[in-house]
């Protein structure tokens, strides 16, 4: 029968079964789901549409953030000219109560008079006792350096009571050799070489028995220095000893002295290769990095015009540049003096005074009848009196007369001698092997 229907009759009739049952489904469907939605109760779905308008008219609902406590409270605190421990902790938070038990255990451990100022203190606090106010909050540890090596330490224990303790830092120590060439005056050469100026100005002080730095010094002279040095974990030099060995060749002539320390009477000196003391009864030169400006002798006076005796010699230098005790010695006399301005005399013993002139100021403390140690600070460069600029008159008085400080002729201090010699001569034979490794390393 189909053979006898045209092709194009069979197309009709595909056609027409096809979109049928499509028809046919997509009724089926909506019936179902008209169906369904007959039979789901009214105010579900009321509910439901509400819930989901509601939802898109309200915003997300923000989950507040919690702000945590920091996990430590740390304060790092430098000392200032007039503080006291008690008064560093209880202006950084802690209560009178605390900083009396704390400075109570440290006082088994350290002198605390003796803070020395720019040192950092540091502080730890619980975090159980944050304060916003940063009032009366809990101490759980504090420590500061005791020196480059020794840190001191104090914590609370298990009863909640401070103990300190001292605890060694762990340091790498190694020798450092420098030498220099000097080309126009010993502290541009060292400066050049990265001497420290601790150092250098230690070196200064050496020499300042044997060498005239202002005539003496010469464009090819030379020097160089033994010292130790000590480096933290990452690195850091956190210190430099005072100079071991030094040597300085000035035209050609080598001037060497060695550090030692005399068991015996606790004293420590540079010694030259047949243990002489370098020290002499006087130093030659009682102020660092000065020019000499005026010499001993007749001279026209730069103020008063005529020719006058100048009984002394000047170095000219910044105001306020340390001037140090030429010897040992006592206070003879401290305060302003005619011409001289403010004006310092020291007794070294029967036969030798210096007098230093024109100060700007004393150092703190000094006075008549106060003992001096070579080399310390009595005073500092100033123009006071009758004077041009800033600048030390300084005078060497032999038997109660002025005499020329750098041609008088001084006694040498101390030699070593037998069993100390034999030490001292050790000592410099393992100076020279590490000088050796210092140079290969």
């Amino acid at each position: 029968m189909l053979r006898q229907i045209p092709p194009i009759g069979v197309f009709v009739l595909w056609l027409t079964a096809l979109f049928g049952v499509t028809f046919f489904s997509d009724n089926v469907f909506y019936k179902s789901q008209k169906n369904s939605l007959d039979t789901f109760p009214k105010d579900l779905i009321e509910k439901k549409i509400h819930e989901t308008q509601q939802a898109k008219l309200e915003p997300d609902p923000v989950t507040p953030k919690v702000i945590e406590k920091p996990k430590n409270i740390t304060k790092h605190v430098r000392v200032k000219k007039g503080d006291t421990l008690m008064k560093v902790l209880t202006s950084n938070g802690v209560d009178k109560k605390q900083a009396a038990n704390l400075i109570a255990a440290l006082k088994t451990n350290y002198d605390l008079r003796s803070l020395p100022i720019d040192h950092q203190l540091s502080i730890y606090f619980s975090t159980d006792s944050y304060n916003a106010n940063n009032k009366h909050n809990k101490v759980q540890s504090f420590s500061f350096l005791k020196n480059y090596k020794e840190q001191i330490f104090a914590s609370r224990d298990a009863a909640g009571n401070f103990k300190s303790e001292i605890k060694i830092r762990s340091l790498k120590t190694k020798d450092v050799y420098i030498e220099g060439q000097i080309s126009s005056s010993l502290y541009e050469a060292a400066v050049g070489q990265q001497i420290p100026l601790k150092l250098l100005m230690e070196l200064i002080r050496i020499y300042s028995f044997d060498v005239d730095f202002q005539r003496e010094i010469q464009r090819g002279d030379s020097f160089s220095i033994l010292f130790k040095q000590h480096s933290n974990a990452d690195g850091e030099i956190v210190h430099n000893d005072t100079i071991e060995w030094a040597k300085l060749t000035l035209s050609g002539k080598p001037l060497e002295y060695a550090k030692y320390t005399s068991p015996k009477r606790d004293h420590t000196d540079y010694y030259n290769r047949e243990g002489k003391s370098v020290k002499k009864t006087l130093m030659r030169t009682p102020v660092d990095g000065a020019r000499l400006s005026s010499r001993y002798g007749k001279r026209k006076h730069p103020i008063l015009g005529f020719t006058k005796m100048h009984r002394g010699v000047d170095f000219a230098a910044p105001k306020g540049t340390p001037i140090m005790a030429a010897g040992d010695g006592v206070i003879e006399a401290v305060g302003r003096k005619g011409n001289y301005g403010k004006y310092i005399r020291i007794r070294h013993n029967s036969t030798y005074k210096t007098a230093y002139g024109h100060l700007s100021r004393y150092k703190r403390g000094l006075k008549k009848g106060k003992r001096v140690k070579q080399g310390s600070i009595i005073g500092y460069v100033g123009s006071t009196g009758r004077s041009t600029g800033p600048h030390l008159h300084y005078e060497v008085i032999k038997n109660g007369k002025k005499t020329n400080p750098l041609s008088v002729r001084l006694p040498s201090g101390d030699a070593l001698k037998d069993n100390e010699l034999r030490i001292f001569l050790n000592q410099l034979t393992s100076i020279d092997r590490r000088i050796q490794k210092a140079l290969v390393d």
